[in-house]
């Protein structure tokens, strides 16, 4: 045991255990681990330590029982897998250590060393096209510098800081590296730093136009700012570079479909699927354009070729949850569970996977069980983000801060007086798609879908380089000048003529946090509509909790940070009530669902729009939906599941408890 004046910290004395691991003396580092241990048992890097101490020491037995605490305790985390690969390796199991180096890989991508095995272990199968793919990941990751080689894994291991870290000192000492650069714009998306992430992947493609990697990882980052036409503007110039490259193909795919190019995106999956057709991502990623079109009988057969071919396929079994229509055979039910408890199940999976069986138990009835599964997915998913429910609240306490009805008032008459824009905001899960699907359906109104470009103007007013500087906007709203505000209401209206296909005189923004920046909408597009789609409280957030999201919305998955994120969402509707008065109409999904032609009409006549029995009839209405709810929109409506929270309200104390009895009562 190490003895000095003090007792040694766990950070101490895991610098010293990786030192006298490095240096050969493995019984020491044995010992030193368990001085870690002894005050924090389940520390995951002296686990992890120990047991590379431990095989090093040629005490494998002891090694893998070691792995085992460690596996139980972080299921995900890859170097444990590669390290049990390892251990069983030098067993002579090689059936076992194949299953564990592919468990490594599943979970941390940048492992060189389970690469490198799984390439020889293909090869000596006779598995050729696996030995390939294995091969080429080995000899990618080998090739970066080992500075690199670190941050790649410590991005893979959600260690943002410390890959930060680390990747912006090579920068400094190295100067432009286009990796670096890759893995910084990595990193950058991982804190939602999307301008950073942005730059830096434009720096990259400007310093080696031919490297494919940097401009694929381009596109996407620019999809997932939907900036959709740059981004279908970069597939198809990689497409022209590595014609029937089907990763190339399917980003084409996906941007056409991202436009609204609806048959130039089907054409290009089914020729992928032709050639492909036991590949479960591009038969889950069919099966949601098929979803987005309308097309649900052929998106259900899309999703259930993915889990065929790959069992544990959870992305495919929450698609079928997510049509909310569907309901699963006890064969599906059965293969979820088992699949489900499965230790080598990627993170994803597993989460995915609690929240279909939560949703096919709460279809059955069983609503202990299913708030099990529900309440698993969620935590897991709260894990993986680390959202922190104080910064959205101080992100919204600024609002009702800085944009005052004095503010307001000092630049009444600025902005583009466009009419064009009609906003549906609120919370998701709350009836916007519904509110959307009877607007659209009218004659004079194009629905369009959740646009990004009132929160990208919100994060350019920031402009915050780094997550821990001091927020610039909304107090700096009042230093803009007229010329400014209207600028930007014209781009507004520019930069959404892309998704505006059918020429109507009036679209739909349907971005629902567009709701903490009805200031900013109010000064730039003064004449815009808008629209609060409201729901009850117990109801809104339960369903909220219930829902896995594709991104965004990280409020949701925990019953305390629904309610607190409901809780400031009244308080900030309430602030625009009053310093915008007749601004925003409400319209509560309740409502909605008990008479449905009168709160059509309210919302006709709010818009200055004529009645047409369209509205009324909106499930007839054929047009694409993005939204979890494409497929109960297409139906007309039903009173049942309005008050479906109250199946659960024994295990909701935790909600109630922070939305407060006013609240919880709606």
């Amino acid at each position: 045991m190490h003895v000095t004046g003090e007792v040694e910290s766990p950070e101490e004395g895991l610098r010293r255990a990786r030192h006298l691991l490095q240096n050969g003396r493995f019984a020491d580092a044995v010992a030193a681990c368990r001085d870690i241990l002894n005050q924090e048992a389940d520390h995951r890097e002296a686990l992890y330590t120990l047991a590379v101490a431990q095989r090093f020491g040629k005490d494998v037995s002891a090694a893998l029982l070691t792995l085992g605490q460690l596996i139980a305790l972080t299921p995900s985390y890859g170097r444990a897998w590669q390290e049990r690969g390892h251990c069983l390796r030098d067993l002579g199991l090689g059936e076992e250590a194949f299953a564990a180096y592919q468990a490594a890989v599943t979970h941390n991508g940048a492992l060189a060393a389970s690469w490198r095995m799984l390439a020889e272990l293909h090869r000596a199968a006779g598995r050729d096209a696996q030995a390939d793919f294995a091969g080429s990941q080995f000899a990618y990751l080998s090739a970066l510098p080992a500075e690199l080689q670190s941050v790649a894994s410590f991005i893979q291991e959600g260690r943002l800081s410390k890959a930060e870290e680390v990747c912006r000192a090579f920068l400094q000492r190295e100067g432009h590296h286009v990796e670096a650069m890759r893995l910084l714009a990595e990193i950058g998306l991982r804190f939602n730093a999307y301008d950073d992430a942005e730059f830096l992947l434009e720096s990259a493609k400007a310093l080696e136009p031919d490297n494919v990697s940097a401009r694929y990882d381009y596109a996407k980052l620019l999809r997932k700012r939907q900036k959709f036409e740059q981004a279908l503007a970069e597939a198809v110039e990689l497409r022209a570079k590595e014609p029937g490259n089907p990763e190339f193909e399917m980003l084409y795919a996906n941007e056409n479909l991202a436009v609204g190019n609806f048959d130039e995106a089907m054409d290009t999956y089914q020729a992928l699927l032709e050639a492909m057709p036991a590949n479960p991502g591009i038969n889950l990623t069919y099966g949601h354009a098929l979803k987005t079109v309308g097309r649900q009988d052929e998106a259900i057969a899309a999703y259930r070729r993915a889990y065929q071919v790959r069992r544990d396929c959870g992305d495919a079994f929450w698609s079928l949850a997510n049509l909310k229509t569907y309901r699963f055979s006890d064969a599906e039910l059965a293969q979820m569970r088992e699949q489900e408890t499965l230790p080598a199940i990627a993170l994803a999976d597993r989460y995915h996977l609690c929240f279909a069986l939560g949703k096919a138990l709460e279809d059955r009835g069983s609503y202990e069980n299913s708030f099990t599964y529900y309440e698993r997915g969620n935590r897991l998913k709260r894990e993986e983000l680390k959202y922190d429910p104080q910064r959205l609240e101080d992100e919204m306490q600024r609002q009702r801060e800085h944009v005052t009805a004095d503010l307001l008032n000092r630049f009444e008459g600025a902005g583009c007086p466009a009419p064009d824009p009609i906003f549906i905001v609120g919370l998701p899960r709350a009836g916007s798609t519904l509110l959307e699907q009877i607007l659209a359906s009218h004659s004079q109104v194009e629905g369009t879908m959740e646009l990004p470009n009132i929160l990208a103007l919100s994060h350019r007013l920031d402009h915050r380089r780094m997550r821990n500087e001091e927020p610039e906007y909304p107090a700096n709203l009042g230093d803009l000048s007229r010329e400014e505000l209207t600028r930007f209401g014209e781009d507004f209206i520019r930069d959404t003529r892309i998704y505006r296909k059918q020429g109507a005189p009036f679209f739909i923004d349907k971005m629902p946090n567009n709701f903490r920046h009805i200031g900013l909408i109010h000064m730039i597009l003064p004449n815009a509509r808008i629209i609060d789609a409201r729901r009850g409280a117990m109801g809104c957030c339960f369903s909220g909790f219930k829902q896995l999201f594709a991104e965004g919305q990280e409020f949701t998955y925990g019953l305390e940070e629904v309610g607190r994120y409901y809780r400031d969402y009244v308080a900030l509707m309430d602030h625009w009530d009053r310093v915008l008065p007749g601004k925003v109409l409400r319209v509560t999904y309740e409502a909605v669902v008990a008479d449905l032609e009168p709160q059509v009409r309210r919302l006709l006549d709010f818009c200055g729009l004529p009645f047409e029995q369209a509205c009324i009839n909106f499930h007839e209405t054929e047009r694409a939906v993005r939204t979890a709810s494409s497929e109960q929109v297409r139906q007309p409506i039903f009173k049942t599941g309005v008050d479906q929270w109250e199946n659960f309200s024994p295990f909701l104390d935790p909600l109630r408890a922070v939305l407060g009895p006013e609240l919880a009562a709606t």
